[in-house]
């Protein structure tokens, strides 16, 4: 896996789906519910963008430190 693997895992849950992503590097996880109707691609693009957006948080934090 390169540096910037994600894997993602989405599990229906009743009326909703359990969208979980995991950055392969760093082990890093972010954990989201949404409506099942939602477009799965949508899902994918907002597990991204939500993955980077706790990284780079992660990433500040450290440097303040």
């Amino acid at each position: 896996m390169s540096s910037g693997d994600i894997l993602i895992e989405i599990r229906r849950i009743g009326g909703i789906l359990r969208v979980a992503a995991v950055d392969a590097a760093s082990g890093t996880e972010i954990v989201f519910q949404a409506p099942s109707s939602t477009n799965l691609s949508v899902l994918q693009r907002l597990a991204a963008s939500k993955l980077r957006y706790v990284r780079e948080r992660e990433a500040q934090n450290k440097r303040k430190c």
